[in-house]
């Protein structure tokens, strides 16, 4: 192993230079296991991601796939985090060499960093078995092929399956399952394919996986087990279908590889590092070749053994820590036991160690009634438990936890370990669970932790949560974490008022918000925070909401700070996988002419843009655009943004209407025009998209929209809000019919600035206006019940005169920065751990 230089002549107060390759949930749980230990006092750190973004939870992935959350709400730490604790974070630079004799990572870009201390996060990548027909070339799958791995992977399906009738997943373990339920959310027919006989083989005994079959193939999920997939069908390069090593195929649109993973070694078996199944580690998490080299989560294999699941590697997490830091240098790994607690397909599945006896001397209790889906099984070895499986009933699952956890004394009564004959009703068993039993493995809160947290003070269950991120993973853990929290509370939970405000930060709900701002004369985000938040405490979470409050209350008179904008907002444009950014100029009404699209394509034709794309709202897409040449590329275009990057109003979707249709009965694209016209740009609580259509055919599909047009017969007009047609499908409410344009232009600024007033942040308009009532709106909006209607007016008035193209900033950038990429990397000093 290489020895730690202390080196001469450095400054005993200067900080050590902490490099971790991996943004992910092992490589960010480090780190803040660091900062809790005064990390941020002994080291400079920086993060390299290969991803564009802040660190996510890959668990809820399959619920942004079944569109039960939206991408935002499964991040776990937004840029903000990483800039509060002084944390160079490099989003979407990828490490492609380690010199560990000079102590240096090189990324993609040729840039080098030097470190005293490295953490090896990288994770690992979907296994896609070797398979005819599966690659177009050495490194890009044939069209319609995924893997389903990370945040990427999961909007791509998402885009992908728009349109789509038919999917297959190949693997029927927990993320194959998750994936063909998301899929068939989205209205894909959906086959399972799995090798083995038994779905989710690595948990389930054949009995245990019969029964989530069985569910599973109710939901109509069609089920195919025991199939050996030999060969991907395909046409014009897009997948048509697979076929097996029977001589049967299946046609389908699309197909989801879900056979494994991978760990991601390559890095370090290029750095000379001992790789066996991943990369081999001592006690305390470091390389056995290495001492400065440390590692965690999937990548990581410590004496023999890799882990997959979100509890071992917060474990690992805190020994590394603990030794790096210096906090226990005796701190040591000694493997985890493995317990798990899902939902599967809509199935409680829980299981922990052996699925059957191994020993004759085993105990082994079997529970099945496979007409109500319930099955139970225990084995016993010594008086200790050794495994259980759960499915559809896993009431027990906190008393088994702790019990397989602990080595815990059993009842003599086996049965009872099963039921609650003669062993504690729920409440008794949190009283008895260990202080140090892990509730959540997800983010690994332990018992005493929460009792701790409501002992500070904190007595509501979501204060709780938020406070330990307990339940903020895959949810399973959610009831137990409330039971404790009333437990400590001596059964007093207090109503939680934050559930109330409209920024996490800030405690106050919207109207009694808008108030205090307006007496204050609050312009800008950071007043918010000096003037009402806790201490004067800025939230980084809270950022974006009060920025899109503040531009809506005083438009012209709002003070942006460009700290309080996702980068999306701060440079007009949407930044994608690859970190370079999509651009969308205004096409009003999807109108164009032939002078426009001349000069979008001499912009594509200089950039070397790599994708030119027509978009769902009828314009068209530059993708692939660098950060530094977005000035330049609006410069050349000189056409209006589309806002399509914000909480904002984005666009007008029309038909061609009479002119031009032999079905039309009013000119949907004068209207379109003049709509869009008027309301660009304008901020919002979430996205509002707009339609207008000549006739009920509905070409311009109106009735899924924010807010949507109808020309009807007789010159007249039907408005329709709060509809959907993306993760959420809803039609909209008739708000009114109306005898001219000028009515419709009228109601439809009144609704959006109702809605932009009394929505909560990133509520759309098809989940506000049923929880207001399309008879409570129609009353204000179109009655003017409460004598509002001209103060509405008068609001939206002053946010159109307010109105300027953000692409103006190419004119003068707000900062000297706005538009340049991360300062290239140098090569550092090197500053010696004492």
């Amino acid at each position: 192993m290489t020895a730690s230089g202390t080196g001469n002549g450095a400054s005993p107060t200067a900080k050590a230079r902490l490099v971790v390759v991996g943004n992910g949930m092992a490589g960010v749980r480090a780190i803040e296991e660091i900062l809790s230990r005064e990390g941020r006092e002994m080291f400079d750190i920086t993060v390299f991601g290969d991803e564009p973004y802040g660190n996510y939870n890959r668990i809820l992935l399959s619920n942004v796939l079944a569109g039960s959350e939206g991408t935002d709400e499964i991040f776990l730490n937004p840029p903000d985090w990483y800039a509060d604790n002084d944390i160079d974070l490099r989003a979407g630079g990828r490490v492609v060499r380690i010199d560990r004799f000079a102590r240096v990572v090189q990324a993609d870009d040729g840039t080098t960093l030097r470190y005293d201390r490295l953490i090896l996060a990288t994770g690992s990548r979907s296994f896609f078995p070797p398979m005819e027909g599966m690659w177009a070339d050495d490194r890009t799958l044939t069209a319609g092929i995924f893997g389903f791995r990370s945040l990427d992977d999961c909007t791509a399906m998402i885009d992908y399956a728009a349109g789509r009738k038919k999917a297959v997943v190949i693997g029927g373990g927990l993320l194959g399952l998750e994936a063909a339920r998301g899929l068939q959310n989205r209205g894909l027919e959906v086959d399972v394919v799995h090798s083995a006989m038994t779905l989710m083989n690595a948990q389930l005994d054949t009995a245990a996986g019969e029964i989530v079959r069985r569910s599973v193939e109710n939901l109509g999920i069609r089920v195919r087990t025991g199939q050996s997939t030999k060969r991907v069908l395909s046409r014009d390069g897009r997948i048509t279908g697979v076929a097996f090593a029977d001589g049967t195929e299946i046609p389908c649109d699309m197909l989801v590889v879900s056979a494994g993973i991978r760990p991601n070694v390559g890095l370090a078996q290029r750095a000379g590092l001992t790789v066996e199944r991943a990369i081999v580690v001592d006690d305390h998490m470091r390389s056995i070749d290495d001492d400065d080299i440390y590692v965690v989560g999937e990548c990581a294999q410590h004496r023999g053994q890799v882990y997959g699941l979100v509890a071992p590697l917060w474990d690992q997490a805190k020994v590394l820590a603990d030794h790096l830091t210096g906090a226990d240098r005796r701190a040591a790994y000694h493997g985890s036991r493995m317990a798990t607690k899902l939902k599967v397909a809509g199935v409680d599945v829980a299981a922990m160690g052996l699925k059957a006896p191994e020993h004759p001397d085993d105990e082994f209790v079997q529970f099945s009634e496979p007409k109500h889906g319930v099955y139970k099984t225990i084995v016993v070895r010594d008086g200790k438990l050794v495994g259980a499986t759960l499915v559809g009933d896993v009431r027990k699952v906190a008393f088994l936890t702790q019990a397989f956890d602990r080595g815990l004394p059993l009842p003599e009564e086996r049965i009872s370990l099963m039921f609650d004959i003669g062993t504690p009703d729920v409440e008794v068993g949190v009283a008895e669970l260990a202080e140090d039993t892990q509730v959540c493995n997800c983010n690994g809160v332990s018992k005493a932790t929460l009792v701790g947290c409501v002992q500070g003070g904190q007595q509501t269950v979501a204060g709780v949560m938020a406070a330990t991120k307990a339940g903020k993973g895959c949810g399973s853990c959610k009831t137990l974490v409330a039971q404790i929290v009333e437990w400590a509370a001596g059964g007093e939970i207090a109503e939680d008022p934050s559930a109330r405000w409209y920024v996490p930060g800030v405690p106050y709900e919207k109207p009694e918000l808008m108030r205090l701002i307006r007496e204050l004369r609050l312009h800008s985000v950071s007043s918010v925070f000096a003037a009402l938040a806790p201490d004067g405490r800025e939230d980084a979470n809270s950022k974006m909401g009060l920025a899109s409050l503040l531009q809506m209350m005083w438009s012209d008179e709002f003070i942006d700070e460009r700290d309080a904008r996702f980068v999306n907002d701060r440079v007009h444009a949407n930044i994608q996988r690859d970190g370079t950014f999509s651009v969308v100029p205004q096409m009003k009404g999807g109108v164009t002419d032939s002078a426009q699209l001349r000069k979008i394509a001499d912009v594509a034709d200089k950039f070397a843009v790599p994708m030119i794309k027509v978009t769902g709202g009828q314009r068209i897409d530059l993708l692939g655009v660098r950060k530094e040449d977005l000035p330049a590329v609006w410069a050349d275009l000189d056409m209006p943004s589309g806002f399509a990057y914000g909480k904002s109003f984005r666009t007008v979707k029309t038909c061609v209407g009479s002119d031009f249709c032999r079905y039309g009965v009013g000119d949907s694209t004068a209207l379109g025009i003049a709509l869009e016209q008027r309301f660009q740009g304008i901020a919002g609580p979430g996205k509002m998209k707009l339609a207008v259509t000549g006739c009920p055919r509905n070409c311009a599909e109106a009735l899924c929209k924010d807010l949507g047009v109808v020309a009807v017969d007789g010159g007249r007009w039907e408005i329709y809000v709060g509809g959907a047609a993306g993760a959420h499908i809803r039609k909209g409410d008739l708000l009114a019919t109306v005898d001219t344009p000028e009515r419709v232009i009228e109601l439809a600024g009144r609704f959006l600035q109702y809605y932009r007033e009394h929505a909560n942040w990133l509520e759309r308009t098809y989940a506000w206006v049923p929880r207001v009532g399309i008879e409570v709106i129609r009353a204000v909006v179109v009655e003017d019940r409460d004598g509002d209607a001209a103060r509405l007016d008068a609001e939206m008035q002053k946010a159109v005169e307010a109105y300027r193209d953000p692409w103006k900033d190419r004119e003068e950038p707000s900062t000297p920065g706005q538009f340049r990429t991360s300062l290239p990397l140098t090569v550092l000093p090197q500053v010696p751990i004492r």
